[in-house]
């Protein structure tokens, strides 16, 4: 596998830590091990997160082109339009961001908190549009990189999530390699890895880098999209491209992504009591704080699924915190009472 050669522009601290969680694994009978590997702690842009180590792949390219703006899309708590204003503010770059109205969530103060009042204070151009979920590539996102091309900007395009980019999968693909670097330091593998999907490209870049060491199927995707179909043909796809891209030397088999579809409900970024519950237990047992959107759906599945004890016993878990914290804000009304 031929990693190694592509370009990468530092924007983490370097390796994120990997950290066993001793109170929630006691607290779920203690037959399974819970380790947490922190992406949310990987950087000082406006607190980091999982779509900071995918970006540092794209820097490069942006750079190599020439282009002066970085153009994304998202919700309107989108966790990646915010690192994505951070990496242009850090590299001296403009920022244009179109943030859709995926979640059916009217909090009176949504669009003014977390994420999106981030971005807005490190100087991006935010859009609001009026228009519901959907991972595709969308027409309000092709509208702003043609309005900067209009205003005599050079823009780069930055997909949703950066997951449909020929580059998107890189980050996690070294996620993976690095997990191994870390494994061989504690002198043990873990068993299973379980990571939040939405658009794709985390899990993707997982499954081919850990199909290098056959462990692709033990990378457990929870699905948070409640449109798994669309969710899982992103995964396979960006997982297929990612592999060639590095040379693994062999295709993804359809059998190597593992998408759970059970913990998504009811909606996009709408929290069951389930989630809600898994976020107050992982905050009170081991102050580790995860978001209604994506962490606290996959935490929910890891919860439940040790509790029924669909990892064997002795199973050490470790489980991908993807830091989209900030998004908390916009439900404070949910959080009131703690």
């Amino acid at each position: 596998m031929k990693f190694e050669q592509f370009k990468r522009h530092p924007l983490t601290f370097g390796p994120t830590p990997v950290e066993p969680l001793p109170r929630l694994s006691a607290h779920l009978g203690g037959k399974v091990e819970i380790w947490a590997k922190r992406e949310d702690c990987n950087s000082g842009l406006a607190f980091g997160g999982n779509k900071v180590r995918k970006l540092e792949y794209l820097v490069p390219d942006a750079l190599e082109q020439g282009c002066d703006t970085l153009v994304t899309i998202g919700g309107i708590q989108s966790n990646h339009t915010r690192q994505v204003a951070a990496v242009a503010a850090k590299l001296g770059m403009k920022c244009r961001l179109v943030q859709e109205h995926w979640v059916d969530w009217n909090d009176a103060v949504y669009d003014r908190v977390g994420n999106i009042q981030m971005s807005r204070i490190m100087g991006a151009e935010v859009e609001l549009v009026n228009a519901g979920f959907d991972i595709g590539i969308r027409e309000s996102w092709e509208n702003a990189l043609e309005d900067v091309r209009q205003r005599g900007g050079k823009p780069y395009a930055i997909p949703a999530g950066a997951s449909d980019h020929k580059l998107g999968g890189l980050g996690f693909v070294g996620f993976a390699e690095e997990v191994r670097q870390q494994e061989a330091e504690l002198g043990f593998q873990f068993d299973y890895i379980v990571v939040c999907a939405v658009t794709g490209s985390t899990q993707a870049g997982m499954v081919a880098g850990f199909a290098a060491d056959g462990r692709a199927n033990r990378v457990i995707g929870i699905d948070g999209s409640a449109e798994p179909a669309k969710t899982r043909d992103a995964v396979l796809r960006i997982a297929r491209s990612t592999a060639d891209l590095v040379d693994l030397g062999r295709a993804i088999e359809d059998e190597e992504v593992v998408l759970d579809t059970r913990y998504a409900y009811p909606a996009y970024g709408l929290p069951s009591a389930e989630t809600l519950a898994a976020i107050r237990l992982s905050a009170q047992l081991e102050g580790m704080m995860t978001d209604p959107v994506y962490e606290g759906k996959s935490m929910q599945g890891m919860i439940d699924m040790i509790r029924h004890e669909e990892f064997p016993e002795g199973a050490r878990v470790l489980y991908a915190h993807l830091g989209g914290v900030p998004a908390i804000n916009g439900y404070s009304y949910l959080f009131k009472d703690g």
